[in-house]
């Protein structure tokens, strides 16, 4: 809805890739170190023009720290959010950063004002719920004499319901697209009878596996969280809820903007056989029970994840103990799409909590001055995490929609995310 209603000074299209927001274009000078933002001709929903003494503090307030925006934290490189002239915006750098436009192309990067208006690429004609969002005209892309009056077939009515009714609604031609799909809810598919034309699997970028949320017990120990993480038979997990679903043993997807290739785990050459016996007796050696809480989400998806898990920690002589994913637990579920593509994102969220090296040699990439040295603390700050072991990766996130035939610009893409606007090659 916040993408739909409102813009940043860029955004996503259908491939994921950036295009204009409200910035009509923008240039980096001093070596990434600044970003001047020219604004197009706009107005709020209410028909007001947008100036840049309107965006400016909007914006500061989200690069804040006190502003709640998840994105903030990877954000404090912005020194200054200045006006130049009424159509122009500065962000001034402390430290190069080659991904802020993917970061500003985030919905929660989206500007709206204190009146709780946004800029389009829609308007509310009807509350709801649900709500019936129109097209607003992009003079950009469009003859203004031909753009006075969309069509009503150009109208979205956007509808939040649970997963099962959504699928339901989809095989029942009741709805043209189901954005949203996760592994929880992916054997559903098959109870509702959708044909495999209409599903699109996106190839997000991200993580997806279990955080060491209490490090204390057995799990105080690296070399007991290495032997756990050694455990998982992460392809027969994965091939027990979705088929195709890649396994992956390692927490960064690729270099990145590291300087070194992923941090390979020790064990990564030992048989499954020989991993679940060195687990067997850590936990042996511990010398009294192990009991860890599992917090995960609700749906079949997750009964199928907590099976296969639990079924491995018992193989080791680890009693499991389901709990819900905002329960307090040992090991909990982290299933996310990365919204910029650096390494420091992958560790960041990956090390929560971790120990103090890795927290140490984190901080260091984040405040890193140049590129050259960025590159080379994040290469520093992947052995680190690796040695601390505060997560355990079992793929990248599995992110699904159902998509019928007359969405042609529909494309799956690594944000997995899909702007309602760029759907149909003929709406704005």
């Amino acid at each position: 809805m916040r993408d739909a209603l409102a813009q940043g000074l860029v955004r996503f299209d259908a491939n994921g890739q950036i295009e204009p927001g409200l910035a009509e274009r923008w240039i980096v000078i001093d070596g990434g170190g600044s970003y001047i933002f020219r604004l197009r001709e706009a107005k709020w929903n209410d028909g007001t023009p947008v100036t840049a003494e309107q965006i400016v503090p909007i914006l500061r307030r989200l690069v804040s720290p006190r502003s709640g925006n998840p994105l903030a934290p990877f954000l404090t490189a912005i020194d200054e959010i200045v006006v130049m002239t009424p159509q122009v915006i500065e962000v001034r750098l402390s430290r190069p950063r080659p991904d802020l436009l993917k970061l500003f192309a985030q919905p929660e990067m989206a500007i709206i004002n204190a009146k709780h208006r946004g800029t389009g690429p829609f308007r509310i004609i009807r509350s709801g719920p649900p709500p019936l969002l129109r097209p607003i005209p992009d003079l950009r892309r469009v003859d203004p004499d031909e753009a006075a009056t969309p069509k009503p077939e150009d109208d979205v009515r956007l509808i939040a319901e649970s997963p099962a009714r959504a699928i339901l609604r989809f095989a029942r031609g009741a709805s043209d697209l189901m954005l949203g799909g996760r592994f929880e809810t992916w054997p559903l598919i098959d109870a509702a009878g959708v044909g495999s034309t209409a599903i699109r699997v996106d190839p997000a970028a991200g993580l997806f596996g279990l955080s060491i949320a209490e490090r204390d017990g057995f799990l105080a120990d690296p070399a007991n969280r290495q032997a756990l993480s050694a455990a998982f038979d992460r392809a027969s997990i994965l091939a027990a809820i979705a088929p195709n679903w890649d396994a992956t043993d390692r927490l960064l997807p690729d270099a990145l903007d590291s300087d070194a290739p992923p941090q390979i785990p020790g064990w990564a050459l030992l048989t499954l056989d020989e991993r679940r016996a060195g687990a067997r007796t850590r936990v042996t050696a511990w010398g009294k029970p192990v009991r860890l809480r599992v917090a995960l989400p609700q749906g079949p998806g997750a009964n199928l994840l907590y099976g296969q898990i639990g079924a491995t920690l018992l193989a080791i002589g680890i009693t499991p103990e389901r709990v819900a994913e905002d329960a307090p637990a040992d090991l909990r579920l982290i299933d996310a799409v990365a919204p910029f593509d650096s390494a420091r994102w992958y560790l960041a969220t990956a090390c929560a909590p971790c120990g103090p090296a890795a927290q140490a040699a984190i901080e260091q990439a984040r405040l890193a001055p140049t590129l050259a040295t960025r590159s080379a603390a994040i290469a520093t700050a992947d052995a680190a995490v690796n040695a601390d072991t505060p997560f355990i990766p079992l793929a990248r996130p599995l992110r699904w929609s159902l998509v019928s035939g007359r969405l042609r610009q529909y494309q799956t893409n690594i944000r997995a995310w899909h702007p309602l606007n760029r759907l149909r090659a003929d709406t704005n």
